[in-house]
């Protein structure tokens, strides 16, 4: 639901909750729309299903706002159209979405793919009463609905073990000796095909690349630096297919420390507040009618030579037709200085909907947490990333939300300090991705209004890290683990190399795959390094904690012991060049320029590491150890899981305390 659909902002007057959101699952053969109401209480389930009727009864009879619908058609056929799928192979995601209906019939396998007519009825109908039509037929006259209340119960977990317990114990009072026996038997024996290798004859059956098929030249950054105004622009010359992707990213240099959390906030308000000129559905509305979405939020950027050097930026980021960057530009002006943060009705709500979301998150996202709880203690990157987006900004954004009444004037005038230190000059730096047309276009439209951004000055602020190593457990009612064991092997003198990309996937495919998922039952686990030392291992959904930590104090002597064929140290390499080289969007290969240029990441640094990745031996992989051995050795560590698991190897821990308090 977009901010201000009628329907949630009716369940949010009403008090019934503190974050409303719907979804659609369109790949069933009966699709299914819901209606969320979050924190909520179960015996407000009649007002519920009340405020939802009235308010759907009203939207039928009086019609829907034309420029809602208008929003909603053009926000979808931009995502259609431009058809950015990130990461994904548009390939693979096409076949996706075609099983949405090519499951249930074998005559339609395009209609999602082919929506341009889609598209065009909509719009017509649109005027024609069509989504009133379906608000009656499929919601409000439609006997086929369920309406549930998921009510939390206090040691229910507890009691789940327990029954669990002694459900085993009954049924092996059940088993003779020779069943017992027969059922260490079978253990013993899946440990053993656990532990088994693939015979390389069945191996050698696996086609693969050879090196010499892989180029050895880095991937090119497109980054031209150009200046309208006094303004730095780094212009990426890439065909866009007339979709100009602008980010106007501000060095938060002067934001002093004690105002850092709150950018995280301010990245949640700008866009979903009212401004001087519109309310914000009718902000959320011109957004999307004229482009493809508007977005900000916070980045660090950290220096590839000078490790010291961090920068924490502001970004104001969208993406639009050409002829459609001028309103673009004005809308980016109207959101950030003329947003009023004193609508404290609005600012309690968005509060309210982040501390409600970032806790549905926090357990699904657990190795995230406790991999950045871990690094935050000793590298000044992950600390403030911490602050602005992990469980630091949970916290804070909790204690907002606990102390709102007595602190709203407080925040409000934080957030327009926060508008004065960042949007300034001085502080910018554009990033553009679109051709020489599309500069064009935009060169015209920023010279336009480069006299309306500010030209105020300020203090460089001091940032105040300090290194620390506590090692916490967050207990939770989860029944896994989130393991995470890291480090800084720059820091003991030795130096990053390119061949640990290669480790990071031997980790994936061996070691750690191995022994943490395939032995012990752990959903997922993951590694990695940069360049200025920073090292971990975190797992996923684990059932070990002590095991797992024990895993992690083993991998700097697999890698010294590290012992291969040449046509698996190939297949290693292979798999390293298929992340590096993954396929990208134009708007991916303009951030990932973007992000060198802002991280002083050169040609000769890429194909260095390109090389020593493409040249990597057993040698080269053994001489690691002494870098994974200085980072493990540091011991920083940090468990997000269950309550029992966790107390039960508290000496592992300096601080035990629960996630969600």
């Amino acid at each position: 639901m977009t901010p201000g659909a009628p329907v949630k902002q009716a369940l949010l007057d009403a008090g019934i909750s503190t974050d409303v959101y719907s979804s659609y699952e369109t790949s069933l053969y009966q699709p299914v729309y819901s209606i969320v109401a979050k924190n909520s209480n179960s015996k407000e389930q009649g007002r519920f299903v009340s405020v939802i009727n009235d308010t759907l009864e009203k939207l039928v009879k009086d019609g829907i706002n034309e420029r809602t619908i208008e929003a909603g058609i053009n926000y979808y056929e931009f995502k259609y159209r431009e058809a950015d799928y990130g990461p994904y192979p548009k390939g693979l995601m096409y076949y996706l979405t075609m099983m949405d209906s090519w499951l249930y019939d074998e005559t339609k396998p395009f209609i999602h793919i082919e929506a341009g007519d889609t598209f065009d009825e909509l719009k017509k109908d649109a005027r024609n009463g069509y989504f009133e039509k379906l608000i009656k037929e499929y919601i409000l006259d439609n006997n086929h609905k369920s309406i549930i209340s998921l009510v939390p119960e206090y040691g229910l977990e507890k009691e789940k073990e327990q029954k669990e317990a002694d459900k085993l114990a009954e049924y092996k009072s059940t088993l003779t000796n020779d069943e017992l026996k027969e059922l260490v038997k079978k253990t013993k024996e899946l440990k053993e095909y656990q532990d088994a290798p693939s015979s390389q004859e069945e191996l050698e059956k696996i086609p693969m690349l050879e090196l010499s098929d892989i180029k050895r030249e880095p991937a090119k950054d497109y980054n031209d630096v150009k200046s309208v105004d006094g303004i730095k622009i780094v212009h990426h010359n890439i065909f866009t297919n007339k979709i100009a992707y602008i980010n106007l990213s501000f060095d938060t240099k002067c934001v002093p420390d004690e105002l850092i959390p709150y950018m995280g906030l301010l990245g949640s308000t700008l866009s979903l507040m009212d401004t001087k000129n519109y309310t914000y559905p009718e902000l959320t509305n011109e957004i999307n009618i004229n482009c493809g979405g508007l977005a900000t939020g916070t980045a660090l950027y950290s220096d590839k030579v000078d490790f010291s050097k961090n920068t924490i930026v502001y970004e104001v980021k969208s993406k639009a037709l050409y002829e459609k960057v001028p309103f673009v530009l004005g809308m980016m002006e109207e959101i950030m200085y003329n947003t009023r943060f004193d609508d404290y009705k609005r600012l309690k709500e968005i509060i309210a909907r982040i501390k409600s979301r970032l806790e549905a998150s926090l357990m699904g996202q657990g190795h995230s947490i406790a991999m950045l709880e871990c690094c935050a203690q000793f590298s000044e990157s992950a600390y403030y990333s911490d602050i602005l987006r992990g469980y630091k900004y949970y916290e804070f954004i909790k204690k907002l939300d606990e102390e709102f009444e007595q602190n709203k004037t407080q925040i409000v005038e934080k957030l327009n300090m926060l508008v004065g230190y960042i949007f300034n000059k001085d502080n910018v730096i554009i990033s553009l991705t679109a051709d020489d047309e599309g500069y064009d276009c935009f060169a015209k439209a920023l010279s336009a209004k480069s006299c309306n951004i500010k030209d105020e000055h300020f203090n460089t602020a001091v940032r105040s890290f300090t290194p620390v190593n506590v090692k916490t457990g967050y207990t939770s009612a989860s029944q896994v683990q989130y393991v995470a064991r890291c480090g800084n092997f720059v820091k003991d003198g030795y130096k990053y190399t390119g061949a640990l990309k290669v480790l990071k996937v031997i980790f994936s495919y061996d070691y750690l795959w191995i022994n943490v998922r395939v032995k012990g039952g752990a959903y997922g686990c993951m590694s990695g390094s940069s360049r200025n030392g920073d090292f971990y291992m975190v797992s996923y959904r684990d059932p070990n904690l002590e095991k797992t930590n024990d895993i992690y104090e083993g991998a700097a002597d697999y890698i010294r012991n590290f012992d291969v064929s040449r046509r698996d140290m190939v297949k290693f390499i292979i798999g390293t060049i298929g992340e590096i080289d993954a396929p990208l969007t134009p708007s991916a290969m303009g951030s990932r320029s973007f992000t060198h240029y802002m991280c002083n990441c050169t040609e000769d640094m890429l194909r260095k590491d390109r090389e020593e990745v493409l040249d990597a031996t057993v040698e080269s992989i053994r001489e690691l150890a002494p870098l994974i051995e200085s980072a493990v050795g540091q011991n920083y560590f940090c468990v997000v899981g269950n309550q029992k698991q966790i107390n039960g190897a508290a000496d592992l821990f300096d601080e035990i305390k629960p996630l969600i308090g």
